[in-house]
């Protein structure tokens, strides 16, 4: 067994040799995106594997050692990560754990300290804990990320991206049960040969890639009536896992309608801005501000080629980051950054000037930076836009997925029975004055 070996702070490390003896679990967010990430890391040697449970025992692990006043998607990856350990899969004295710590103001920051001490409360403190940052926060010996995998991860986002926004469009529809995710899982297998051998690494092959990805789905037989549109946006662990939200899209599908979950490149992009917007506000180094924007430009081109890529191919492409910046404009000032900040209002803005005014704004109850900008924005986006047909939904220890889905159902229920379906302009939605739901 690798010898347990701790910082100056005590803080024990991952080190070397626990590379080769140990497994390494990690939560999930964007089933699709870290499944591809795992396999990346996998690839470098790590025994890696991402957490896919979804059980009433994770919440209960998670109110065992996190307090309950701590927000919830804390409580359910700390749940989940404990849950794992626990649960007799795995020898306790040879697993890791990996999770996130972004350096921000939100929770995100102490999610690593709060799963540290619930270790502890469990009796399961020689687990290690390994932080994946790009902030210099924490550093581990056995676990390092190059920059030729880093440049991976930021492919293997874009392509994380066009794949979910393109499945969404076709598995309402496909013909037979499952090929879209069986499609899913071939590109997926694909995109990771390619780079790993390296051909999968150019802008040029990424835009290749991008229309290798919309051709595979736009392939998958389909059938059927043009279904109600329902986005999803919200704080990002509850927007994005199905840990989280009570499986929200397989929901969506089972009421026969047609989920439109924006993708994480616009979130990747808004956090980069920050920093640019940071400089501009409270000052700083211009170098830091001129990086940034490098940084920023070569994320967005990525992103026009992607929608480019998916209009090609017949498919519905969201806008770009600018698009977002311009429709936020007499809502919220760009300074309104902490958790998702003004992007999430952008984000519903966008959708109904889409065609998709039937939105779930997801929410952790209690999430001050969500309920500004998610549910405290619903009433003046109703003002200006009668079409919109807002719910905002609570997700919390105590909540019971009845009334969540019952509250969505009449939402689906006050799109349904004054459309009939969903319309594909924004035109037609103003001069039905679909009414929000409060």
């Amino acid at each position: 067994m690798a010898e347990l070996v701790y910082d100056k702070t005590g803080r024990l490390l991952f080190t070397k040799e626990m590379k080769e003896e140990y497994t390494i679990l990690f939560p999930t967010m964007l089933p699709v995106h870290f499944g591809l990430m795992a396999r990346i890391i996998e690839n470098l040697g790590y025994k890696v594997e991402m957490l896919t449970t979804n059980h009433r025992g994770i919440v209960d692990e998670g109110l065992k050692y996190v307090h309950n006043d701590t927000c919830y998607p804390a409580l359910l990856v700390i749940g989940q990560l404990i849950d794992a350990v626990k649960s007799g899969r795995y020898d306790p004295h040879k697993v890791a754990l990996l999770i996130t710590q972004t350096g921000g103001g939100c929770r995100a920051s102490n999610y690593i300290h709060l799963l540290r001490k619930a270790l502890e409360k469990a009796g399961l403190s020689y687990v290690p804990v390994i932080s994946l940052n790009l902030s210099g926060l924490e550093a581990n010996p056995g676990f390092k990320l190059g920059l030729n995998t880093l440049r991976k991860a930021v492919f293997a986002m874009m392509y994380g991206d066009i794949i979910v926004q393109t499945a969404n469009q076709v598995r309402p529809y496909e013909v037979t049960p499952g090929e879209t995710d069986q499609t899913i899982r071939r590109l997926e297998d694909h995109l990771l040969e390619e780079m790993e051998h390296g051909r999968g690494l150019s802008f040029k092959s990424m835009v290749a890639h991008f229309d290798h990805i919309t051709a595979a789905l736009r392939a998958v037989p389909t059938a059927g009536e043009p279904k109600v549109r329902v986005g999803v946006v919200g704080e990002i662990y509850i927007k994005y896992s199905p840990l989280g939200n009570n499986n929200l899209e397989q929901f969506l599908l089972s009421e026969g309608a047609e989920p439109v979950v924006p993708g994480l490149t616009d979130f990747i992009i808004f956090k980069i801005y920050n920093r640019e917007v940071d400089v501009g506000i409270y000052g700083g180094r211009w170098i830091k501000k001129k990086a940034c924007q490098i940084l920023k430009g070569y994320v967005e081109k990525c992103q026009r080629a992607m929608i480019a890529a998916m209009e090609r191919s017949g498919f519905r492409a969201p806008g770009t980051f600018e698009d977002l910046r311009r429709l936020i404009q007499g809502y919220l000032g760009e300074g309104n950054k902490m958790g998702e900040g003004w992007l999430l209002t952008a984000e519903m803005l966008e959708l109904i000037h889409s065609g998709t005014p039937n939105i779930v704004c997801t929410q952790p109850f209690g999430c001050l930076p969500n309920h500004i900008v998610g549910k405290g924005m619903i009433r003046k986006l109703k003002d200006d836009y009668p079409n919109s047909n807002i719910v905002a939904i609570d997700y919390d220890p105590g909540a019971t997925k009845i009334n969540q889905e019952n509250r969505i159902k009449l939402m689906l229920a006050n799109a349904r029975g004054l459309t009939g379906r969903q319309p594909e302009a924004s035109a037609e939605l103003e001069s039905a004055g679909v009414a929000a739901v409060d």
